[in-house]
């Protein structure tokens, strides 16, 4: 490594050492959310082929209905074992899962070959919430790690980089990852390969925490820390936790309102894309087009500066962008509904902005709270928050239907306009909260 580079990378994070555990991190976020951007296409292309877009609403509800054994499966592993242990056995049971939807999905009777959709095919359900957990179980269980082992300090230079190689990521998995792509006949091959990286990511964070220093694996410590960890362990210590705490409460809704108005949205969108392309590779090879367009306008923000916000303007500033930007989408699509291009760069632009500015902003919030909160709460935050919303996004979609589609638009709208203007005095306050509580150098809770 010559000198100038290596003047330039202390330059940014201070030490050699320091940027290698954040290209570390990086590039294991950069498969998660490739393998995540390549199945996400697919959950909803093979679930059209397979059960049909109607339904999907219905699969959003039982995900919310099957995360629950899993986040109780989560709270005792965290319990039990050290949190990267607690990924390899994720990540190997979500890989070996692949490899069984992968070899079904090329069965003749059961598999893809059958092409007359029915609610009756279960494999069509199991994939979709298998996708919809592996976004939620292993993201999260990403990201605690991250923030554990991450001082605020450092977390503003290195959680960039991680945030621009998951945007990477997104574009790599889609563009690349596709059957049409392969010229394969149906995705299931494509299913295969997201197992095969799925253990490549065990590998390196395996190696990441056997080579990184264990004074760069030490997070955020606050005065109230030993008083926070004699804690009762358990399962609804984390709803304890949320339901008692404004500050999580807070970032809990943030979560649950974006979700919950998104679903709505995406459902418009996937069911108008459905109707333009009826096949099962060219409504994945379209959607996944939609996957990697969102990387490329997520990356083009964080090259342009928009995750620099946080830097020049404050947490505050960060957080309340998403909310604005998701006024002018609500007001876009209650306009024209039906131009499937407009909704297109609507749900490119909501998503983009998220994944580039809001979610690692969102993921630094974590930063001044106790272990039970960053694991125990989190999860309740990220699977129930997001789950539940986007659950109820989905029962408001059942009556899309019965409404009319120009009475249901009319509907949502106004009741968006009303969440977004709670969800603009939410953010305010949990950014005060948050800059304050660094300033004192204490845990919030």
């Amino acid at each position: 490594m010559s000198n100038g580079v290596v003047s330039a990378i202390k330059n940014r994070f201070g030490t050699v050492a320091e940027f290698r555990k954040f290209a570390l991190l990086a590039v294991m976020f950069f498969f998660i959310i490739g393998i995540y951007w390549t199945m996400r296409p697919m959950k909803d292309g093979l679930f059209n082929a397979l059960v049909g877009i109607d339904w999907q609403p219905r699969a959003k509800m039982l995900s919310l209905i099957l995360i629950v054994p899993l986040v109780i499966l989560y709270s005792k592993l965290i319990d039990t074992f050290e949190r990267h242990k607690v990924f390899y056995t994720l990540l190997t049971f979500y890989g070996l899962m692949a490899a069984v939807f992968a070899f079904a999905f090329m069965h003749p009777t059961i598999g893809l070959v059958n092409k007359i959709a029915s609610p009756d095919r279960i494999l069509g359900w199991c994939w979709y919430v298998y996708v919809e957990s592996f976004g939620s179980l292993v993201v999260a269980l990403f990201w605690a790690i991250t923030v554990d082992t991450t001082k605020p300090e450092s977390a503003k230079r290195g959680f960039p980089m991680i945030a621009l190689l998951g945007q990477m990521g997104n574009i790599f998995g889609p563009l690349v990852l596709t059957a049409k792509n392969f010229g394969f006949s149906t995705s299931a091959p494509i299913v295969a390969i997201c197992s095969v990286l799925m253990f490549l990511v065990v590998m390196l964070m395996y190696y990441f925490m056997s080579t990184t220093p264990k004074e760069l694996l030490s997070g955020f410590v606050g005065e109230q820390k030993e008083q926070e960890s004699h804690t009762e362990p358990g399962f609804f210590e984390g709803l304890r936790l949320l339901v008692t705490r404004a500050y999580l409460m807070g970032i809990f809704l943030i979560i649950t309102i974006y979700e919950a108005i998104v679903t709505i949205i995406d459902f418009h969108f996937k069911k108008t894309a459905s109707l333009a392309f009826p096949v099962e590779i060219e409504l994945s090879a379209y959607l996944a087009k939609y996957g990697w367009m969102t990387g490329v306008v997520a990356t083009a923000c964080v090259l342009l500066g928009v995750n620099k916000i946080q830097d020049k303007l404050g947490i505050r500033s960060s957080l309340v962008l998403l909310p604005l930007l998701t006024a002018g989408a609500v007001i876009s699509l209650w306009a024209y509904p039906m131009w499937l291009n407009l909704v297109f760069w609507i749900m490119v632009t909501a998503k983009a902005i998220n994944y580039a500015l809001n979610q690692p902003t969102l993921k630094q919030l974590y930063i001044p709270t106790s272990k039970d909160s960053r694991y125990k709460a989190q999860a309740w935050i990220e699977m129930f928050g997001s789950r539940g919303s986007k659950a109820f996004g989905s029962i408001v979609n059942d009556f899309r239907g019965a409404l009319g589609l120009a009475m249901f638009l009319n509907m949502v709208s106004i009741v968006s306009g009303g969440l977004i203007i709670a969800w603009l005095f939410i953010a305010i306050y949990v950014a005060r909260v948050y800059d304050k509580a660094i300033k004192e150098n204490r845990i919030v809770c």
